[in-house]
């Protein structure tokens, strides 16, 4: 994001913290002399400190709030904005145009954040309340542009995770279905391999069984042979 688009419309910051500060404490002040210096960090701890004493001052946490987003803390800047306009609703007689200012920087928070969703709602809380602010209706415009881009490429996103997701389940399936043919192969070959072996052995039995019987019939002849011999020897001859 271009950084003159993020500071866009903040002139107002350094502008606005001496109109708002006269009556605070000797801190806010402080924190201002060194937020016009460029000293951010020394202001942050000067409004972190008049805060302290009196933390339901509007000054003193829009000023924060001013001073964490010139370092880049957009969302402890955030928080101080709306702190600086929780405390702002209370009062009876409330500054319209203080308000429509915090909206407007609590949405330049969110857009650098790109948390184009709020930074939108809260552009569009601040044209309410000063609806002839061009330079936060611009920055309306760029955030519900980011806003838009951003829920494209979610949608993208989304349906490249689906399609991934798709993918891999279909991997999934497939490797799953080539295991069961490989286990139903192996399952098969250990059958056949079964079977073969038993078949061997019931083969090797009937050759067994045969040789049995084939050595039975040889000693019958055998012994029919013999019986007959002594038959022969003890007739006589008359």
């Amino acid at each position: 994001m271009n950084r003159k688009s993020l500071y866009l419309c903040l002139l107002f910051l350094s502008l606005s913290l001496f109109t708002f500060a006269q009556k605070e404490s000797s801190h806010i002040r402080n924190g201002n002399k060194d937020y016009k210096k460029e000293r951010y960090s020394d202001a942050e701890v000067d409004y972190r400190r008049g805060l302290e004493k009196n933390d339901k001052s509007f000054e003193g946490h829009y000023n924060l709030g001013n001073a964490l987003f010139r370092q880049e803390k957009y969302a402890e800047a955030a928080e101080q904005y709306v702190q600086a306009v929780y405390t702002l609703d209370k009062v009876k007689d409330k500054d319209k145009n203080k308000l429509a200012q915090t909206y407007h920087n609590l949405g330049n928070s969110m857009f650098a954040q790109q948390q184009f969703d709020k930074a939108v709602e809260a552009y569009k809380q601040s044209l309410r309340l000063n609806p002839k602010d061009n330079e936060t209706r611009y920055n309306l415009v760029k955030a519900m542009q980011m806003l838009d881009e951003q829920q494209q490429q979610q949608q993208q996103n989304q349906e490249q995770q689906e399609q991934q997701s798709q993918e891999q389940q279909s991997q999934e399936q497939q490797s799953q279905e080539q295991q069961a043919q490989e286990q139903q192969a192996q399952e098969q070959q250990a059958q056949e391999q079964e079977n073969d072996e038993k078949m061997d052995k019931e083969t090797a039995e009937q050759i067994l069984q045969a040789l049995e019987q084939d050595e039975k019939e040889t000693q019958e002849k055998v012994q029919q042979q013999k019986s007959s011999g002594k038959k022969k020897r003890v007739e006589k001859d008359w």
